[in-house]
């Protein structure tokens, strides 16, 4: 259980703080954070919880990390579903206070956007479903490659969470103009779900891309380079 709720709690603080910069800050009227700012709060966000949680978890905080870590041979298959549940159930809730605060504006219409995923007419720059494919797949196999990296036995200790933060940082200084960057299943779905609409209906997308890249990241990290 307390697994689980480093999981919860992890993915909760990566939703609220980097979804919440995005809504809240990104713009904010002239003096806004922008995208560098939203980019370096998803790194920041996973850089403290994996420090604060992750020597209890393993700090995934994401469905597609657990699954290749799973595939890369640190993860039991027996413990997904769990992992993933916690996951879910941690993004939603932090969801949920963001539309809390959101909702408490003295303009308040609706949510908009709500950071949410997307592509077509719903990406930020208007690119199309299979450049969205390509970037979230690709991402994500090259973030699974520097979290297998990084947390290696062979690799300097008590660095991989800063490398892992970094790594993120850079998926969403990439990627914002493209997806608004998922990489994390558990966070587009949060998003999607109050956002609604078109939102929920592209969600498919932001399953499978990331979870198909952490995987085939996974297989190639044990095969190719988890060897001396």
């Amino acid at each position: 259980m307390k697994k689980l709720f480093a999981e919860f709690f992890g993915t909760f603080w990566l939703v609220f703080g980097g979804c919440g910069s995005a809504i809240f800050a990104a713009g904010f009227p002239d003096l806004g954070i922008g995208f560098a700012g939203v980019a370096l709060a998803f790194g920041l966000t996973v850089l403290t919880m994996a420090y604060a949680v992750g020597h209890i978890s393993g700090g995934h905080f994401n469905p597609a990390v657990s699954l290749g870590l799973w595939a890369g041979g640190r993860f039991p298959a027996k413990d997904l579903l769990s992992y993933i549940i916690a996951q879910l159930i941690g993004a939603i809730a932090a969801a949920g206070c963001l539309y809390l605060i959101l909702s408490g504006k003295s303009d308040f219409i609706d949510v908009g956007g709500f950071a949410a995923n997307g592509y077509g007419k719903l990406s930020p720059d208007g690119y199309s479903m299979t450049s969205a494919l390509i970037a979230e797949f690709v991402l994500t196999a090259f973030f699974l490659l520097v979290i297998l990296g990084s947390t290696n036995e062979r690799a300097p200790k008590g660095f991989a969470p800063i490398a892992i933060g970094l790594a993120l940082t850079l998926i969403h200084l990439i990627s914002i103009p493209i997806t608004n960057t998922s990489v994390n299943p558990a966070r587009s779905t949060s998003q999607a779900l109050f956002a609604g609409g078109d939102f929920t209906a592209q969600l498919w997308l932001f399953w499978l891309a990331p979870i198909a890249g952490a995987v085939i990241a996974g297989f190639i990290h044990k095969a190719l380079l988890d060897k001396e």
